[in-house]
């Protein structure tokens, strides 16, 4: 795996700058990238660091070594890297070694072989090739098992997230894993899915759908960055129907991964095709604070489908860690990135007795008694 000659026995110090480049590996993936990290050294000294980006960047050349070798150039003041040794946590591919060579850096050392466009042995060579002007050497496996596992970990992660439910997931999609909602002790709610919706385009949408059918209707709007959780006391009130979707790229459906989706005028007409399958049962619509743009969106793309249209106060309960549920990294946040903050600032939707009095107003705006 080498393309110049290497003696067995690894350098001093190639398994503590490999350690720092795992560093960088886990700090990508704690950002959704896929994580492969990146040092530069010279004469024992650390010049530079870097990791995978392109997701973040929207860069397809934003891949550790890049970003590595962008940050050392720019700090030695020299696109000329003589005498400086790169740490990869993963086997070059081949754009990323033909830019070291470029840089004429005086050795490369990388972790886990990537079988599939490794460009250091794995596939092609690209450091042996003799009619290049300049040579490089190569070192690979130094921390390996560490390099491999963390990679195997999150993709595995991320299959595991697709198996979870039997519906397919888009190429261009994430599934949150259910086990990041099962901390939510007062969330036990039944799960419904619809997904052959066309303005869905094969995303999944969850909503609940909670009460009796024959009761008054409240259909719940969250807001950006917020999800269901947000009507988790309404949803347990008695004498009372919700139905509170959540919508593409929050709670427990399906998250596009770019940010261009997510347009307001795109999730109403989605929700306007969900209520229309739904069918024609009169309705009050309740929406959060942050919902009141989509809700009128919604109110003048069906005029006359609901009775009322109400806000729904909120408690200010402490809600934890509910609302990054969702979202276990980067990868997962296009819609927050796009409509609304990581985590709301104390928000937490109506408090039990709020969610009573709010039945009420349905129930009223419905022409029901009050049970």
């Amino acid at each position: 795996m080498t393309s110049d000659a290497v003696p067995p026995a690894q350098p001093a110090g190639d398994a503590h700058w490999m350690a720092l480049a795992l560093e960088q590996a886990r700090r990508a993936a704690e950002a959704g990238e896929v994580p492969v990290g990146a040092v530069l050294v010279k004469d024992g000294q650390l010049v530079a660091s870097g990791r995978n980006m392109p997701v973040a960047r929207h860069d397809p050349s934003a891949h550790a070594e890049i970003d590595a070798l962008r940050a050392g150039a720019a700090a030695l003041g020299n696109y000329r890297l003589d005498g400086c040794e790169l740490f990869v946590t993963l086997e070059p591919c081949a754009m990323c070694a033909g830019a070291m060579l470029h840089a004429r850096l005086a050795r490369v050392v990388f972790g886990a072989p990537d079988p599939k466009t490794g460009a250091a042995g794995s596939v092609l060579d690209l450091f042996a090739e003799p009619r290049l002007n300049h040579r490089t050497q190569v070192s690979g496996g130094v921390l390996a098992d560490e390099c491999a596992a963390l990679l195997q970990a999150f993709f595995r992660e991320r299959r595991e997230a697709a198996r979870e439910q039997a519906e397919p997931l888009r190429d261009d999609a994430l599934r949150t894993p259910a086990a990041r909602f099962e901390a939510l002790g007062d969330y036990p709610f039944a799960a419904h899915y619809v997904q052959d919706l066309p303005a869905l385009q094969g995303w999944r949408m969850h909503y609940l759908d909670e009460g009796p059918a024959d009761a008054p209707l409240a259909l719940c709007l969250h807001g950006p960055g917020e999800w269901s959780y947000f009507f988790r006391h309404l949803a347990r009130t008695p004498g009372l129907r919700m139905l509170a979707p959540d919508l593409i790229g929050f709670g427990k459906s399906d998250k596009p991964k770019r940010d261009a989706v997510h347009r307001l005028a795109w999730h109403c007409e989605v929700l306007v095709e969900w209520l229309d399958r739904i069918g024609p049962a009169p309705a009050v619509l309740v929406h959060s604070a942050a919902a009141g743009a989509l809700a009128a969106l919604l109110q003048a793309a069906r005029p006359g489908r609901f009775a009322a249209v109400l806000c729904a106060p909120d408690g200010g309960e402490p809600a934890g860690d509910a609302w990054r549920a969702p979202f276990p990294d980067r990868g997962f946040q296009a819609a927050l990135r796009a409509l609304g903050p990581v985590a709301p600032s104390n928000v937490s939707g109506p408090s039990a007795a709020q969610a009573a009095a709010l039945a009420r107003q349905v129930h009223d705006a419905m022409g029901y008694s009050a049970a």
